[in-house]
């Protein structure tokens, strides 16, 4: 069976450089992009799950991720939005609906936690 693949969305390197170890050591493969453009360019190695950062230097996850539910090839790869911002729960609840992301998790996390995510929306078929 073929490693599962992520692509993984963040401008924080350091950060990106410590969770691409953990989830390479869980297993999956993993796409790094450091901002919205390498994203978008990104999925043309078709990932199978989407961690994206809302707060990107160029593009902001939420344009990033309607940009990808526009393109009928990507529109069903799952997303999962995670932000450090002080924003409530509950406008990051209806941004996800809203711009069509299946879940988020506020920085800083726990790993375990962000692992449970993944599992719960990868397809593992």
């Amino acid at each position: 069976m073929r490693k599962k693949k992520i692509l993984f969305v963040d401008d924080e390197v350091d950060l990106a450089r410590l969770l691409i170890f953990k989830l390479e050591k869980e297993g999956f493969e993993v796409i790094f992009a450091e901002d919205g453009k390498e994203a978008l360019c990104a999925l043309e190695k078709k990932p199978d799950l989407i961690l994206l950062d809302i707060w990107l230097p160029d593009i902001d996850g939420y344009e990033v991720c309607r940009k990808i539910r526009l393109d009928a090839r990507f529109k069903k790869i799952p997303i999962i939005f995670f932000t450090a911002s002080a924003e409530a729960r509950e406008k990051i609840a209806y941004n996800i609906a809203e711009f069509g992301a299946q879940d988020f998790i506020i920085k800083p996390f726990d790993t375990k936690v962000l692992l449970e995510k993944i599992r719960k929306h990868i397809n593992t078929d």
